[in-house]
């Protein structure tokens, strides 16, 4: 397989961004949540001034994963004031990790989450967290798999619908 490049988001890929960002949702999680639902969180959470507002916000980054010119994955981290719960500034959060299904199993989730990593110590930052759905046991295994642990749990809103993520975090020193 050709190698997979990482690279950060620039708002002239905002339709990219958008394009990928509602189908990994849907592929993830459709199965598991009401249309209804899935139509009201993916119009506000992945319109197209909803996602350049994040893009452009201070502390708040987006990456591709790349395969050849093809965007095959992508993650949005969080630092400072960006982060959605903790806001801590000896912190950085995986708010968003999605790869196309076609890729799965083929570690380009592996790849981001280690382009997360990286740009955590590099800012000498002192852990990573993230909070993740209870009933998504792949992404919990994978972050088991990587040393996170569990530290608290958090009402995440899809659509009508109140689901609980299972926070965690890995700490880096």
């Amino acid at each position: 397989m050709e190698k997979i490049s990482i690279s950060r988001v620039t708002p002239d890929e905002i339709t990219t961004l958008q394009d990928i960002s509602i189908q990994t949702f849907v592929d993830t999680f459709a199965s598991y949540n009401t249309e209804e639902d899935m139509k009201q969180y993916l119009e506000k959470s992945f319109s197209l001034q909803q996602l350049t507002t994040e893009l452009n916000t201070s502390g708040a980054e987006f990456y591709f994963a790349r395969l050849g010119e093809q965007v095959i994955g992508y993650i949005k981290i969080n630092t400072g004031k960006a982060q959605t719960e903790l806001q801590d500034d000896h912190a950085l959060e995986i708010e968003r990790i999605y790869v196309l299904q076609a890729y799965h199993g083929k570690q380009v989730g592996q790849l981001l989450y280690e382009s997360a990593i990286r740009i955590a110590r590099e800012r000498a930052l002192e852990y990573v967290w993230l909070g993740v759905w209870e009933k998504n046991a792949r992404a919990l295994r994978f972050y088991e798999k990587n040393g996170f642990i569990p530290f608290d749990k958090h009402i995440f809103k899809l659509g009508n619908d109140v689901q609980t993520d299972i926070m965690v975090k890995k700490p880096l020193k």
